[in-house]
């Protein structure tokens, strides 16, 4: 007899209970909401702000069913859309009283509205993507250019630091378009600087040259410096935009390079294109200055500077707590110079504190400035949209060499932790510009659905019809295993938070006609056994075990060409490749074990099986 032992079956069981629950949160759909997250790094989400736009609602008399709270933003589900917009709009005012120096970005945005149990199970809805969903598509050209002279820039400061380190004269040092130049005023010097910019710049090739009574070092970026450094730009914009699109509340957004020096962004679900190309276009940097202590003592001065007249030379800034704080416009380091940075404790003191840890070139400018500046304010600036931040203000303690730099004082645990990821996220390496832009309508992302929806739909009821009617109750259990299958594929996309995309539903049709051939396998082999004089059970075990080996190779071989489509496809193609190969997983389990075990519960007690409900069985000589 035919039979599976308990564990095979609770396995069973178990994956069908699995994929039920983690399917359904795909039935419930999605809610309109609203999202604030913030859009200053020297702001940070906590449960004051949850309270505030919870106050907010209230004193407007606006319902809301349910505030959700994470590490980077706030979100407040509603049952429609006049009510959503209606909240947008008091959060807006409540938040940003001065439209033109906003503090939060306030966006609508889509939120599942499943059970709260389901949620707490992490039962999530799959993501759609944006030909599903709608929202924007921009293609964004990067300033390879500009990525060049802001190295340039940085490297003319270098240059001018390592003279003076090496008591090296020179008559000027400036980049004169993708170049720089160095004068001396003799040949001999210039031959000396030469050497040692040679040694200490490897990225740079340095020519002689004369420009009527002055000598001259022309220097240049070596042509693989040059695409390292445009590689880099490429690289580090993009985990700049990840940072700056976790404010819109996106889900799944795609950001990926195409060709050498364009970015390819697409957001699904937004639908507010000026919010996006506003945060898409923020230009941040980080800068350290020297603060200028003397007058920021003065009271009067800094009534002065509060009122827009600050002294030549200073701009005037608030500190966290509220103080103003004049600081010298001479910038000191930039945050390119910056390549780590993480919180830690004082060893003195165990206050919280911040360690940095600079470049070479950067080790050198900071050892300079803090040997000829101790006892004096350092401000770390963070400067975006023209207007800038103080982070922190530290004292400098003593002279910082070997580029370990730490910022201590004042600050929590918190607060440290806060200002590391503030200085790691970093900036745009190089500007960019939209040259392309395409906004899809959520009217069409349903229709692409529906049409997805559709084509899958009747591809199962035909591929159901021919199975029922050719092979009976092996037939209609093979379409249970077929449905199954569906239901395990779906959940895994859900329980992954996969991207669900058009290419992608054409993977489930797709999977759905593999997934079928392997009981066509196991009938026709059963088909065999009885032909060949088997009784009713040998001819279900000698059916199930000998179709297997031919299971498993065909579906080996459709799993490797699926995973080189996933290890060397993109966009699209990479969306297809992975709902398929999940799919040959979910159909070898719901064609072999499920099915026989369907098998076995309908047969397998049987003792005294006269005949299986299989169809028409040709034996030879009929």
């Amino acid at each position: 007899m035919n039979r599976f032992p308990v564990w095979k079956n609770a396995i069973i069981v178990i994956a069908l209970v699995f994929g039920l629950l983690y399917t359904l949160p795909n039935f419930f759909g999605e809610v309109p909401a609203v999202q604030v997250s913030s859009v200053k790094a020297t702001i940070k989400v906590d449960t004051a702000l949850l309270s505030r736009v919870e106050g907010t609602l209230t004193t407007a008399g606006i319902a809301h069913n349910g505030l959700f709270a994470d590490l980077n933003s706030i979100r407040v589900r509603f049952s429609d859309t006049d009510t959503q917009l209606k909240a947008k709009d008091a959060i807006e005012k409540a938040l940003n009283p001065d439209p033109t120096d906003a503090s939060y970005s306030v966006a609508l945005n889509l939120l599942s509205a499943s059970p709260a149990w389901l949620t707490g199970i992490h039962a999530l809805p799959m993501y759609l993507g944006l030909d599903l969903r709608g929202g924007v598509h921009f293609l964004l050209q990067v300033d390879m250019k500009g990525a060049i002279t802001k190295r340039l820039d940085s490297t003319s400061a270098d240059l001018r630091s390592l003279l003076r380190d090496k008591n090296i004269r020179h008559s000027g040092i400036g980049r004169e378009r993708e170049t720089i130049v160095v004068r001396f005023r003799d040949a001999e010097t210039r031959d000396k600087a030469k050497a040692v910019i040679d040694n200490a710049q490897g990225d740079l090739t340095s020519i002689e040259g004369q420009d009527g009574a002055d000598f001259k070092l022309t220097a240049t970026l070596k042509p693989q410096a040059e695409k390292r450094i445009q590689e880099f730009a490429i690289k580090q914009n993009i985990t700049t935009l990840h940072n700056r699109i976790n404010e819109l509340g996106v889900a799944e957004p795609v950001i990926q390079q195409q060709g050498a020096d364009r970015i390819v962004v697409q957001l699904p679900g937004v639908q507010d294109t000026a919010k996006a190309k506003d945060i898409l276009g923020r230009t941040a940097t980080l800068e350290v200055r020297l603060v200028d202590d003397e007058a920021s003592a003065n009271p009067t001065v800094m009534d002065a500077a509060a009122k827009g007249q600050p002294p030549i030379g200073t701009e005037y800034y608030v500190e966290r707590g509220g103080r103003g704080l004049l600081v010298k416009k001479q910038v000191v380091l930039t945050g390119d110079r910056l390549t780590d940075a993480q919180p830690g404790f004082d060893g003195q003191t165990q206050e919280a504190a911040v360690h940095l840890t600079l470049d070479s070139a950067g080790a050198r400018i900071f050892k300079d400035v803090t040997r000829d500046n101790v006892g004096k304010r350092m401000a770390i600036l963070l400067i975006e949209k023209g207007k800038g931040e103080v982070v922190t203000a530290p004292v400098i303690r003593t002279e910082i060499g070997g580029g370990r730099v730490q910022i201590s004082g004042r600050m929590t645990t918190t607060e440290a932790n806060d200002v590391a990821l503030l200085l790691r996220a970093g900036s745009l390496a190089a500007p960019m510009d939209i040259i392309e832009e395409r906004t899809i309508g959520p009217s069409l992302g349903a229709d692409n659905i529906a049409k997805g929806f559709n084509s899958t739909m009747w591809g199962f009821v035909a591929i159901a019809v021919f199975m029922t009617a050719y092979y009976l109750l092996f037939g209609f259990v093979s379409v249970v295993a077929l449905s199954a299958n569906l239901l395990f594929l779906v959940a895994l996309l859900s329980l992954l938070q996969a991207t669900l995309t058009l290419p992608g539903i054409a993977a489930i049709a797709l999977t759905l006609g593999m997934a079928i051939d392997a009981n066509v396998l196991i009938n026709e082999r059963v088909r065999e056994e009885l032909r060949g004089g088997s009784t009713p059970q040998a001819s279900i075990m000698a059916g199930y075990e000998r179709a297997w080996a031919t299971i498993l190779d065909s579906n080996v071989t459709t799993l490797i060409a699926g995973v080189a489509l996933l290890i060397f496809g993109s966009g699209p193609v990479r969306g297809f490749a992975v709902v398929h190969c999940l799919g040959i997983l979910t159909s070898m389990f719901s064609s072999v074990v499920l099915s026989r075990g369907l098998i076995n519960l309908i047969y397998g007690r049987r003792k005294k099986l006269a005949s299986l409900s299989i169809g028409q069985v040709w034996k030879p000589g009929a």
